[in-house]
This record gives C-alpha cells, sequence and structure tokens, in this order.
C-alpha cells in the first residue's frame, strides 16, 4: 500500500478542485462537441501540465506514481471525461517522448512551453488502414538535405483539432522490422501537414479527434524525437505512460460513480424500500466496488514497477484490460441503478457509458491486449 505524503496530498487536492471547476457545463459542452477552452486557461494557471517533468523546464519534478494520484483525483472531481482525456494525451503525447528522448534543443524550444500549456501536444500513430497494427504502418519519412519529407495520412489523433505541435511517427526503415520507425516532433502551421476537420464519435465528445494528411511535409531533421529508427522504442515508452495515466484517470470516475451510486440506493425507495435492499441493485454495487479497487492495485502496481525499471509488458496490458472492462461494466451498472434517469442526458451517466466504450478500443484494443498477454505465456 503506497503513502502519500503531504505535498503529494495537496497536489491532488489542487486537481480535484481543478476538475470541479473544469467539469462545469460539461453536460452542455458534450451536446456540442465542445473541447474546454476556458478549462484549459485554469489548469495553465494551476502549473498541474508540468507535473512529471524536470523543474530545469518549468515542471513539477514529480514522479510517475505522484502523476498518477494526482490524475485520479482530476478523473474523481471532473465530470468531463472528454477534457480530462485530453489534458492526459497532452501530457503523454509530446511532453513524455520530449523528457525521455528529445534533445537540449527540442526541450528549451518546446518542452518548456509544453509544461505551461501554452501549445497543446497530441501524437499521430493509427493509420486509416491499420488502426492497432502499427507495423503496417505506411507514413513514410525520407532525408532530403537538412530535412525530412514525411508522406501519408493518420487517423484517430486525439487533440489533433485543438494541436500546436504533433509526434508523428513514420517509416524510415524496412517495414515490419522494430527500427523501421521514427518520431517527428511537427509543428501545425508546417507546409505539407493539413489537419483534417473534427470526427464525431459515441464518446469522449469534448476531446476533439480528426485525420491528419502530410503532402511531402518538411521537418527538420533537428526535429527527430530520439535518434533515426528508434521510433518504436519512444512509441512503446509512451504508450506505456499513456494506459498508466489515461486509466487512472478513469478509476477516479469509477470511484465518483460508485459513492453516487451508493448515495442513490441508499435514498431511491421503490416497493416501499430502498433500492439498496434489494439483492440485483446491491450485487451490481459490490461488482463496482471490488472492480474499481481492482483497477487501481492493477494500475499502481504496474505503475510502481515500471518505475523499478521492470519489465511490464504482460501487467501494462492486463491493466488495460482490467481498467477499461471494470470501467465500462461500472458505467452501465450505474445507468441500471438509476433505471430510467440513469438514460436521460441529463444525470450524466449515459455519457460516462459512452465514453468509457472508448477505452476498450483505445491504447490497444480489449482482443489485442489478450493477444499479448497469451504471447507472453508462450502461446
Amino acid at each position: 500500500m503506497i503513502t502519500w505524503n503531504e505535498e503529494q496530498r495537496d497536489l491532488r487536492a489542487l486537481a480535484e478542485e481543478l476538475g470541479e471547476a473544469a467539469g462545469k457545463d460539461h453536460l452542455e459542452r458534450d451536446a456540442h462537441r465542445e473541447f474546454g477552452t476556458a478549462a484549459w486557461q485554469t489548469v495553465r494557471e494551476t502549473g498541474l501540465l508540468g507535473l512529471p517533468f524536470d523543474e530545469r523546464w518549468g515542471g513539477l519534478g514529480q514522479d510517475l506514481l505522484t502523476t498518477m494520484y494526482v490524475l485520479e483525483g482530476l478523473g474523481y472531481a471532473c465530470r468531463d471525461g472528454g477534457f480530462s482525456f485530453s489534458v492526459s494525451t497532452h501530457l503523454v503525447s509530446t511532453g513524455v517522448p520530449l523528457q525521455r528522448f528529445g534533445s537540449i534543443d527540442l526541450k528549451e524550444r518546446y518542452l518548456t512551453r509544453v509544461c505551461d500549456g501554452s501549445i497543446i501536444g497530441a501524437h499521430a500513430i493509427s493509420e486509416p488502414s491499420g488502426g492497432s497494427d502499427v507495423m503496417a504502418m505506411r507514413t513514410t519519412a525520407v532525408r532530403d538535405g537538412a530535412d525530412y519529407v514525411l508522406n501519408g495520412s493518420k487517423a484517430f489523433v486525439t487533440n489533433g483539432p485543438i494541436a500546436d505541435v504533433i509526434v508523428v511517427y513514420a517509416l524510415t526503415g524496412k517495414r515490419g522490422s522494430p527500427a523501421a520507425l521514427t518520431a517527428f516532433l511537427v509543428e501545425r502551421n508546417t507546409p505539407g501537414l493539413v489537419v483534417g476537420p473534427p470526427v464525431t464519435k459515441m464518446g469522449l465528445s469534448t476531446s476533439p479527434f480528426c485525420e491528419l494528411f502530410l503532402d511531402d511535409c518538411r521537418v527538420p531533421a533537428a526535429n527527430v524525437v530520439g535518434s533515426l529508427g528508434a521510433g518504436y522504442l519512444v512509441m512503446d515508452h509512451v504508450m506505456k505512460w499513456e494506459i498508466l495515466c489515461s486509466f487512472i484517470i478513469n478509476v477516479g470516475e469509477m470511484q465518483h460513480r460508485l459513492e453516487r451510486s451508493i448515495d442513490y440506493a441508499r435514498t431511491r425507495e421503490q416497493f416501499g424500500q430502498k433500492i439498496g435492499s434489494f439483492q440485483s441493485v446491491s450485487n451490481r454495487i459490490a461488482d463496482m466496488h471490488i472492480s474499481v479497487n481492482n483497477a487501481r492495485k492493477w494500475l499502481y502496481d504496474t505503475g510502481q514497477r515500471l518505475g523499478n525499471g521492470e519489465n511490464v509488458t504482460v501487467d501494462i496490458a492486463a491493466s488495460k484490460l482490467i481498467a477499461s472492462e471494470g470501467n465500462l461494466a461500472s458505467a452501465l451498472s450505474a445507468v441500471q441503478i438509476f433505471g430510467g434517469y440513469g438514460y436521460t442526458t441529463e444525470y450524466g451517466l449515459e455519457k460516462d457509458l459512452r465514453d468509457a466504450v472508448a477505452g476498450t478500443i483505445y491504447s490497444g484494443t480489449s482482443d489485442i491486449q489478450r493477444q499479448r498477454i497469451a504471447k507472453m505465456l508462450g502461446l
């Protein structure tokens, strides 16, 4: 069991205060599919966007576990799941690879602004024809003098419509080789980069995403993140952080949903008694309790092992499965407990359900995670 110190608890309290402010009018924003621009300015003022980054670059110098603990508080307090997802994406898509693999020049030019939120980050990995099959990537980058020329297209780019900088992964070697990919930091206004319109989706509607098109897009060689051919290594590191940070936010959401369902079951009366006395309701709540604590334990234990430099390939896949599918089951149970009210948009629970479906797809689908676990078990 992790014991949090006073500084960590203060940061968590700040995130929860921020979350309450950022979640205001979340139903209206969801209905109009609007990103919380005002909420972004609020989070910038707190400095929390610099949580896991070195103080040299304007960050708060916190470790992975502290970052997760604070993000769980954001998920608990903020009812705008799309906004929380965009915050996490900003941190892990751009800041995390820059901190670990970026040159001093890239950090000076970009990481300082990622930390203060004056620029918004995204990454472009998936492609229209590939989805989770990253090694089938078709976007290419060819060296031409002091630049690389990128051609191809990307899909499902979270934060894409609002991003100022995007880490684009492209093919620079023989397709299928672990050394075939390279990561490039691309500014939004780079000639040859076309940002497609926002794509309407089932949930996480306040976190915009889109397609990207690269047509002879020239990127300075100095904007390579890491080194030539190190893109898979960069991406693997980023995806570990993405799963831990994104789904610990979901754990916060699950905890809030559990408490809300308990309160409702204690006060709502049907057939002359509180609905919490009905076994069908109480069993759902018991499962919600087990699920949130199981997800929390897996994510923090995996984060601790990752911080210790251990191999967490199986743990990451299992954590993602447990948290994403637990969140989906929790959201569906809450809708059922609240009945007709849960089905209305007014209560926000149907939105939670729509948001939760995404977690079983992004960062590698549930089927992909099961295949990864099976492979590591020698199957």
